[in-house]
Order: C-alpha cells, then structure tokens, then sequence
C-alpha cells in the first residue's frame, strides 16, 4: 500500500527537526524507523532528506509511506464484504455475524482479515491487516480498518484515548428497569475459563458501559449502549449483571429462541478522520435476525 502526504510548514513549525513535525502528526517512533527504511521517504523541496534535519517556514515535506509485503499468515480468500466507507486511510466494513476479525486455528479462512487481503490483492495491492475496533465473531456491525501504518497509529491512540466511540444496539428479554443508565462493573478473566470473562470487584479492570432503551416489541427491549471502556464481552457481561443478558449468548446466555447468536450489532462509529481530522460518523441499520425478533 503506498499513501504520498504532503505538509506545507508553517511559520509556527520552522525550526522543527523533521522527526518532531511528525510526532506531533501523529507519527509514532516505531513509524518513522519504518520510513527511515523506505526509499526517498521524507523529500523536503524535493530533496531527499534524514529525520533530523530542521525544517524551515515555506518548506513543503512530502511523506511517501510505502508497504510492499503484506500481512503474513493470512490467506487471501474470496469473501464478501459490505464497504460502507473506503480512502485512501481507512476502509469502514459492515461485518455480519458469524465471521471472526482475526484468522484462528479454527476459523483459519473465513475472518474479515481473509476477505480484506483478497480485496486488495486483486487490485494488487500490499495490505497489512490493522483494525482499530474489535468485534466478537458472532457481533455484526461496524468495524474500522486502517490502510497503512500512520492511520492505524492514530486510530490506535483514538482508541486509547477513548475518540472513537462506538454505539451498539442489543437485544434482551423482558422489560428492562431502569430504562437507562450508566454500568460500572470491572472485569477479568473468568477462573478456570480462557473465553469467559466475569465481573471482579477486586482485580478486574475498570469497565463502563451507558444504556437506554429504545423499544419494546413482543416481550423483548432493543437497548442502545454506548462503550466508554472496550474490555473483551464488556456489554454481554455488563447487561447479564444488569439482570437483562442478551438473548442468543451462547456463552452467558444461550435463550436461542428467536435467534442463534448474540443479539448484538455495532451500530455507530465515530471518529475524527485520522489524516484530515474531518468529523466521520457511520451508521449501519439492524441486521435481519433482529429486527425479526422485535417485528409482530
């Protein structure tokens, strides 16, 4: 994957050393000892340059990220993919319930991860596998995928620094009171369990998760819950805490009625944009399996 970024320094930045104009980019060290390996990487005026010279007011730096081996271990295979949002940084795919994110000893061929590396390699393109959200295999919905190492650098910190919000809907079983609310649970690692995770007053880690209910439709509530911590099954253990698990949970609840896998969906994502800053915000409607369960 080759991106090309071009700077115009400002007055305000002249003096800087090439490597601090970065950082404060958003480049991360581990980036620019990767683009001290690219050839003609940094060109300042159009002369090729190392890190640690000082720019100038006036000068224009252009940065040619260049990514020529792709992700190994990940096979290329034929998948379908929803695109909701592709640039030239990052690709925003509505991912549907039963395909895991990362290939596994199990799930080997059939993860996003295989899907995306066949996209790109049939329009011969590297593609380094980078996904800035996470989702449950059995989890449908949105998921945002970096193209090259400076956007999945500050999407990663986005993340981090809690900017990437992400709003889910679930659905549960029964009348669900109160109707809104704030969770806070820590949670670890369910003892003698390397999947299940449980709520620890003691140990676990901190986990915050804002609920409201946005319907209820034959004996069953949709619930709209917002992440303000991104712990592993946090809205599954937290709404199960709550009293009201989510129907379909193999794991914490298998209530398999009206539907085989965890009623829930990544509804909403947003981001400022990891290059331009530009405000993104995505919206992918509810799955078919449940809406079917709330429809008469």
């Amino acid at each position: 994957m080759d991106r090309i970024l071009t700077y115009q320094i400002g007055p305000s930045e002249g003096g800087l050393r090439i490597e601090q104009f970065l950082l404060r980019r958003g480049y991360s060290l581990q980036n620019l000892t990767q683009l001290k390996k690219m050839k003609e990487s940094v060109l300042v005026n159009g002369q090729w340059l190392h890190l640690n010279r000082r720019l100038t007011s006036g000068d224009e730096l252009v940065i040619h990220i260049q990514e020529h081996e792709s992700s190994k271990n990940i096979p290329a295979v034929n998948l379908s993919l929803d695109i909701v949002y592709e640039d030239e940084d990052i690709i925003v795919i509505n991912k549907p319930a039963g395909m895991p994110i990362h290939p596994s000893q199990n799930n080997y061929r059939n993860s996003l991860a295989n899907a995306l590396a066949w996209y790109y390699q049939e329009q011969g393109k590297a593609f380094v596998f980078r996904c800035a959200n996470r989702l449950d295999r059995d989890t449908s919905g949105l998921t945002v995928v970096s193209k090259h190492m400076l956007s999945g650098n500050v999407l990663s910190s986005m993340a981090a620094d809690r900017m990437l919000h992400r709003e889910y809907l679930a659905i549960c079983r029964g009348h669900i009171t109160p109707s809104a609310g704030t969770i806070h649970a820590p949670l670890s690692r369910k003892p003698g369990s390397i999947i299940e995770r449980t709520v620890d007053w003691e140990q676990g880690e901190t986990a915050i998760t804002h609920y409201c209910v946005v319907d209820e439709k034959n004996g069953h509530s949709l619930v709209s819950l917002r992440l303000e911590t991104g712990r592993t099954h946090q809205i599954r253990i937290h709404m199960k805490h709550l009293g009201y698990p989510l129907i379909g949970d193999y794991l914490y609840n298998p209530d398999m009625e009206y539907i085989g896998r965890q009623a829930l969906h990544s509804h909403k994502l947003s981001f400022p944009h990891p290059i331009t800053g530009e405000d993104m915000e995505f919206i992918a409607p509810l799955p078919e399996d449940m809406q079917s369960v709330l429809d008469p």
